[in-house]
């Protein structure tokens, strides 16, 4: 019967999230407890129950209550495995222990113990190994009390159960939130110039991160080992895991409930006791598998293992008061869970938040705080960098000019932090901002997403708006052409061609198209999932029409990104709860788009550690020369742009010809003075050049007439180097330009960067 799960041991191994180098002991055990039907005649307040498959045993840790008298029960014992019921008997109490159980007695049962299982039950033989070892294990055991009389149910109790292991790790978190930190250093360092990648990466990685979190917000049937794969990535999105006694999530409790909030607050249980019974881990009408036969467990031999167990720490009391009885129906955390109450989790948004100790009406709220924090950050960061420019300009001497040119661009600089992280939060506040609209919960926090909503849209609005405006009223051209506009609103397109300059807005568009379907059509699985594969094919057809980037390497980027995003969510089809697969094949999907995510995890922690210059420690002799090329693309470099110009400033000439002597005399100190002794046939020739003539007094004004192949050189190196702003280009071309300047010119003497060598053999006709 489990055959079909030992076909996921080969998956098992690619997921590296889930393994640990500590060894531990096979075992399995309850995860949650709770009540399947309203507690007539029994209660429970603690049921742990471990099985160790070491030495066949298991321990219990039990506090329960019969409070019915003179009822005879039969006992059903259900045990659900992946949809499937390896395990169904029915036992008549009545039967056992001289019918010292029927009827059944009013105990006040509180034990601890652990008990050596007989080999003669073969309970090792009848649970395969892969039941030790498969992350988030979709079990469950149940006990039902029915009267033998009226066939009431009198007791219902489901107790879940784990293995140990998941594919929710801390370690995956703080790593994946190390590379985090280390792309966000790498976009700071980088981000004094515009066209730079690594800020952009940013985004990607985050925004990777935060796709992934919200593809377990759709009311899918998931797969328990996706479902805590997603919430590996839930820090992305502002939720970080928190407790019910956690002093923020209580701050948020009260304001709720003093501002008309109803809705109830987060369990200090696990979430996944209150999940819906139709979804993953319970599996309850999932499986087509037929029952096993109800007796096959009835010969066991129960007796002979209560009797060979040594009940020293267990506490009978008979004749219970109803003071105990209260207290074991009030204090408990088990809770009772049907499918008319109130507090079943559904699919999406619910299942999701309380599964990282969130309640669902909190959710929007946590990722208030945590974008205020953001923000709080961004300015004290910001605060402190303008003072220490301003202190540097007042005290320094030598960089005086410099520091006050990037005082001047300094505000330009921190609009395009501020539009940056309006990206990158902009997901999960759309995503939990109109979800908190559907929820009808506290009017305080109805108001504080829309505020939120609205500022941050806005300022992404205003940065589109005003980039489109000037690139249609123009060029878009113009849009590279203006240093402010170019460093304030530069991570809008600067990673993009000028033609181009529009590709962001699709993508922005998209975003907020797929939080509209997760938050409006939060009961319609289908059609969210469709709609967002609508969307994401969408956006991969855009990448592959415009292929906006500079180069090559970042257009293949964002289309694997794409791709990825199109393949992993045609694969979510699956878990539409309508089309009612089986929970093995849900498994198989889940642990695919897991591997499929991880693998783009890697590429961008490559893609960011490229971005920093890791190549540069790479030996010259084991790297590959880039071909050349234009000046304004861009290479997955995140390098400027003198190092992109593969180029040599001063080519040699392929072949060696003798040089004309007369080539090398120097030009006479007198500009008036004529060379007529000696003349070189090039000078004869070309009789174009200036050199060696007075040139008028305003000669810094007026244009000269060289020979067209120099006069187009200098031109275009000049205004190639004008088209990368930087603060020190733009004060050395100030000091160019400056009137101190103008003095007439001397043959020895360099004017310009482009003027700076003599000009060489390819550059003249060939002697004679």
């Amino acid at each position: 019967m489990f055959a079909r799960i030992a076909r996921l041991r080969f998956l098992l191994t690619l997921l590296t999230f889930s393994s640990l180098a500590a060894a531990r002991d096979d075992s399995l055990f309850t995860s949650s407890v709770t009540y399947c039907s309203p507690p007539e005649t029994l209660l429970i307040q603690q049921f742990d129950i471990a099985y160790f498959a070491k030495n066949q045993s298991i321990w219990f840790n039990i506090s329960a209550a019969s409070v019915d008298a003179n009822v005879n029960v039969t006992a059903n014992v259900l045990l659900n495995v992946y949809g499937m019921h390896p395990v169904n008997f029915t036992i008549d109490l009545c039967s056992l222990f001289s019918g010292a159980l029927c009827p059944l007695p009013m105990y006040n049962f509180t034990g601890s113990d652990s008990i050596s299982l007989p080999s003669s039950l073969g309970v090792s033989d009848k649970i395969p190994s892969i039941a030790f070892q498969i992350p988030d294990l979709e079990a469950y055991a149940q006990l039902s009390l029915t009267e033998v009389n009226t066939g009431v149910l009198k007791a219902c109790v489901q107790a879940t159960l784990s293995n140990g292991w998941s594919a929710h790790q801390v370690a995956v978190e703080w790593a994946t939130g190390a590379l985090a930190l280390l792309a966000l250093l790498s976009a700071v360092c980088y981000s004094f110039t515009p066209d730079t990648l690594a800020p952009f990466r940013l985004f990607d990685l985050l925004y990777l991160y935060q796709w992934t979190a919200s593809t377990a917000l759709l009311d899918l049937n998931y797969s328990s080992v996706y479902q805590a794969f997603t919430t590996n990535f839930a820090w992305a999105m502002g939720l970080f895991s928190a407790s019910a006694t956690s002093p923020i999530q209580i701050s948020i409790n009260t304001m709720r409930h003093l501002t008309g909030g109803n809705m109830a607050d987060a369990t200090g249980t696990s979430a996944v006791a209150l999940v819906n019974r139709k979804l993953s881990p319970y599996n309850a009408i999932a499986s087509s598998t037929s029952l096993a036969s109800s007796n096959q467990y009835a010969g066991i031999g129960v007796e002979s293992l209560w009797a060979s167990s040594n009940m020293t720490s267990a506490n009978y009391v008979s004749d219970i008061s109803v003071a105990s009885v209260q207290e074991l129906s009030t204090v408990g955390d088990v809770q009772l869970v049907t499918s008319s109450s109130t507090n079943v989790l559904q699919a999406g948004v619910p299942i999701y938040v309380n599964s990282v100790g969130i309640a669902t009406a909190n959710s929007f709220m946590t990722v208030f705080l945590v974008v205020l924090m953001i923000a709080a950050i961004l300015l004290v960061v910001l605060s402190v960098g303008y003072c220490v420019l301003a202190a540097t300009s007042w005290y320094g001497r030598r960089t005086d000019r410099y520091i006050s040119n990037w005082r001047y661009r300094y505000r330009s600089f921190a609009c395009a932090w501020l539009l940056r992280v309006c990206l990158i939060v902009f997901t999960p506040v759309a995503i939990f901002a109109l979800y908190q609209w559907t929820l009808k919960d506290s009017w305080l926090s109805i108001f504080l997403s829309v505020i939120l909503f609205l500022a941050v849209v806005g300022y992404i609005l205003h940065s589109i708006v005003l980039v489109h405006r000037l690139a249609l009223r123009s060029t878009p051209s113009e849009l590279f052409t203006q240093p402010d506009l170019l460093a304030s609103h530069g991570p809008l397109y600067a990673i993009y061609r000028s033609e181009r300059f529009y590709a962001t807005t699709p993508l922005i568009l998209a975003i907020f198209v797929k939080a509209l379907f997760i938050a409006f059509s939060h009961a319609n699985g289908i059609v969210q999932v469709v709609a967002i594969l609508v969307v994401e094919c969408m956006v991969l057809a855009s990448l592959l029409v415009l292929r906006p980037h500079k180069s090559r390497g970042a257009d293949v980027l964002a289309t694997y990104l794409a791709i990825t995003r199109v393949l992993c969510t045609g694969l979510m089809i699956a878990f539409v709860e309508s089309l009612n697969l089986g929970a093995i094949p849900r498994v198989v999907i889940g642990i695919v788009i897991a591997v499929i995510i991880s693998i783009a995890v890697m590429v961008m922690f490559i893609n960011t550690l490229v971005n920093m210059g890791i190549m540069r420690l790479v030996p010259a002799r084991y790297r590959r020369r880039p071909v050349a090329t234009p000046a304004g693309l861009d290479a997955e470099k995140g390098t400027e742009n003198d190092e992109k110009d593969w180029r040599s400033r001063n080519p040699t000439p392929e072949r060696n010809i003798p040089l004309d002597p007369d080539v090398n005399q120097p030009y006479p100190d007198s500009p008036s003075q004529t060379l007529t002794d000696h003349h070189s046939l090039y000078s004869e020739e070309s009789g174009s050049t200036t050199l060696g003539s007075l040139l008028p007094r305003r000669w810094s004004i007026q244009q000269s007439q060289p020979s067209n192949h120099s006069r187009s050189n200098s031109q275009s190196q000049y205004s190639s180097s004008q088209s990368n702003y930087s603060p020190s280009q733009s004060n050395y071309i100030s000091n160019v330009s400056s009137p101190r300047q103008s003095v007439p010119p001397s043959p020895l003497r360099t004017q310009s960067p482009s003027h700076s060598r003599q000009p060489t053999i390819d550059e003249h006709p060939p002697f004679p």
